[in-house]
């Protein structure tokens, strides 16, 4: 029986040996692990990379792209700019089959240190009240929020703005629930993401008349017998 499995195995080798090889493209993923505590990655790392795989057809047709993924390992790294080569010594492949062309071949990841900042609210009006009307106050809360991200881009924040307030035609105060327009790359508001505005609009005093005017609109008394 050894014998015979034996010689089954060479069979099977010679077999898969001498098949005709062939090339398939793959997509495959771009693991980031271990990202070390407090820090975060500050720049665009591709999600996957293209790799050429060639082999004996039977093996290359039992590969599955969902078995196939690189990991970069990102354990014990300080805050800077590291680089991975050789990324092709990364995969977990059968020795029959071999990379031949892998796009990228490298990634560059920057680790960065999360930071929080608090930055003033900045409300935004759009339009104008109804005719007799003017904008009186406008009041809102919370003042400040936090901001969260990469220590670099935190240092260019100074502010944050709501959405646009739109008073167009508008005669009564009101009150709003408002979203706050931030889109950082990589900070993001840390917890409020809306603010409670309160607006107040006020009727424009009537024009007074001018002296003339208030003359002839008075009746003239009659004239004494």
């Amino acid at each position: 029986m050894k014998l015979l499995s034996l010689a089954f195995a060479l069979i099977l080798w010679f077999f898969v040996m001498g098949e005709q090889k062939q090339e398939i493209s793959y997509a495959v993923p771009l693991i980031l692990k271990n990202v070390p505590a407090g820090q975060m990655v500050a720049n665009e790392v591709p999600s996957q990379v293209d790799v050429r795989i060639s082999g004996p057809r039977t093996l290359l047709m039992n590969l599955q792209p969902k078995d196939i993924s690189i990991a970069v390992d990102l354990k014990g790294l300080e805050p800077g700019l590291s680089s991975f080569k050789r990324l092709e010594e990364r995969f977990n492949l059968p020795s029959a089959l071999k990379v031949t062309r892998l796009s990228p071949s490298f990634v560059d990841v920057k680790l960065e240190r999360i930071k929080t900042k608090k930055v003033p609210v900045k409300t935004v009006i759009s339009g104008i009240p109804a005719e007799g009307f003017k904008f009186e106050t406008i009041r809102f809360k919370p003042t400040e929020v936090a901001i969260e991200g990469a220590e670099s881009e935190l240092k260019d924040v100074s502010q944050v703005e709501t959405d646009p307030i739109d008073i167009e035609g508008v005669q009564d105060n009101f009150t709003l629930i408002v979203p706050i327009n931030y889109r950082g790359k990589y900070t993001t508001l840390k917890e409020d993401k809306t603010v409670e505005v309160q607006v107040a609009i006020s009727r424009l005093p009537e024009p007074e008349l001018p002296a003339e005017a208030k003359e002839t609109s008075v009746p003239k008394s009659g004239a004494a017998r």
